[in-house]
């Protein structure tokens, strides 16, 4: 039985924002960030999506996606940035995964893991520049890099990179980024004297690639750019394409009179006599039950606000006396009158980002304009 539902996923756009981003950074390489299952978009494909862009380097947050990319075949220089204590090192290690060090105790850990692996582990030091989130706090960092440096010349690890992140560089203009711009440039100092000599120093996302060139570096870690999603909401002329359509057939009309409560709840109540339509979509799959009496949905041929309260499996919109037609489009590219994943963050007060990856895997990807398949 073919699916009812599908989140319809543009290889083809990815490769292009990638494309796009690269222009943005021309004196410097760039990072597909390919965590959280390619941000929604399936992390295999996505991966190859952005390497055929021209992405040199991938990124994901635990040595597990890293190690599934290897698995694949990708061998890519991939970093991964999060290693909770028991994190697989020596696996990875093994297949010349490079790991983010935000902690003094790391170095020791994946020293050992070098030793047991049999090979010069492959490390990213990163500096808490004032997110304070993951990285190596100011008070910590020389002892960090000093222990680094002595691990390189023991032949343990190398260095192959210095990055942080930053807190606020999607509100251009927050007095923050500068200040971390200067920490960053003071953390690079303390390495370089050190002896230090990474292959990469990183530090934009995907707002800085596109409004800080100053903060380019050696590598640009886009993320949510690479989908064609802006991370600064009305930034315009970015040349991105949002790269996911989520659509599904419609699965039951019905006539009702005026007055009739609709779904969990009676949060709507129609107004006349209308016509129903019943998408199969609930918040099981990810469509937030905020959504309810809240977003749009382009369905028989104009945008319909979700009539009633989002259920588990199913939500239902009010399409007047308008013939249905077969398919609703949730969100998409914009370019047809269907609403945007920005839209939908605008409308529920969160960001594109939660509103393509929280699609679930009840939902399959269907794959156009590239390489496909997972």
């Amino acid at each position: 039985m073919p699916p009812f539902a599908e989140a319809r996923v543009d290889l083809g756009a990815i490769s292009e924002n990638i494309a796009v981003l690269r222009r943005r950074a021309p004196g410097s390489e760039v990072m597909g960030i390919v965590k959280a299952d390619g941000y929604g978009h399936g992390m295999l494909p996505a991966a190859r999506a952005v390497l055929a862009g021209g992405a040199t380097w991938l990124g994901t947050a635990f040595i597990e996606e890293a190690l599934e990319l290897r698995r694949a075949g990708i061998d890519a220089p991939t970093v991964a940035w999060i290693l909770p204590p028991g994190a697989p090192l020596s696996e990875a290690v093994g297949v010349g995964i490079d790991l983010g060090v935000s902690a003094p105790w790391l170095v020791d850990g994946i020293a050992a893991a070098a030793r047991e692996a049999g090979r010069p582990a492959r490390v990213h030091l990163k500096a808490d520049t004032g997110l304070n989130r993951g990285g190596v706090v100011a008070g910590d960092w020389r002892q960090v890099v000093e222990a680094a440096a002595r691990a390189e010349a023991a032949g343990l690890l190398r260095v192959t990179g210095v990055f942080s992140h930053f807190a606020c560089s999607d509100e251009p203009g927050h007095p923050s980024i500068g200040a971390q711009l200067s920490a960053f440039h003071e953390a690079l100092e303390v390495a370089e004297k050190a002896g230090l000599r990474p292959e990469v120093r990183h530090l934009a996302n995907s707002a800085a690639t596109l409004t800080l060139p100053e903060t380019h570096f050696d590598l640009v870690r886009p993320g949510i750019a690479s989908y064609g999603l802006s991370p600064i909401p009305g930034l315009t002329g970015t040349g991105l394409r949002p790269a996911m359509t989520l659509r599904s057939k419609i699965a039951l009309v019905k006539r009702v009179p005026e007055g009739s409560g609709v779904s969990y709840g009676h949060r709507y109540i129609t107004d006349r006599p209308t016509t129903l339509a019943l998408i199969p979509l609930g918040y099981g799959d990810g469509v937030p039950r905020a959504a309810t009496n809240a977003v749009p949905v382009f369905a028989a041929g104009k945008r319909r606000t979700i009539a009633g309260t989002v259920c588990m499996d199913q939500f239902v919109l009010d399409i007047g006396d308008d013939p249905a037609g077969d398919y609703a489009v949730l969100f998409g590219t914009g370019e047809n009158g269907e609403p945007t994943a920005q839209d939908w963050a605008s409308i529920l007060e969160t960001i594109p980002y939660e509103i393509v990856t929280r699609i679930s895997q009840r939902v399959p990807r269907v794959y156009v304009g590239g390489q496909g398949g997972r």
